[in-house]
């Protein structure tokens, strides 16, 4: 529904982090791509956060709709490079993870 091009790529909202008193909600976003695509990408998340505020006043029952603050979070990236070296070493003749 947002309609801007920094926002083409597939983002994955990966946490969400509030506040004790709600006013304040960090929330956690993965995407595959180059580093320019991912600053891209946190730029136009930040550019709708006031659209995705309003979205969520429509949606939740509080009397103070939390500010919301981007985060990249490279845990996905992490957990693909540890799969890629796992299987550079399985590589040696070793049983593949993915054999059965």
């Amino acid at each position: 529904q947002v309609k801007d091009p920094r926002l083409d790529s597939f983002v994955a909202v990966t946490e969400v982090s509030t506040s004790p008193d709600l006013r304040y909600a960090k929330v956690f976003v993965s995407c595959m791509g180059s580093e320019e695509e991912r600053r891209k990408t946190l730029s136009g998340l930040v550019a709708a956060s006031g659209f995705f505020r309003n979205k969520l006043a429509r949606r939740l029952r509080l009397r103070r709709i939390p500010e919301l603050s981007f985060q990249w979070d490279d845990s996905i990236e992490r957990g693909t490079h540890l799969l890629q070296l796992i299987d550079e070493v399985s590589a040696d003749g070793t049983p593949d993870r993915h054999s059965d």
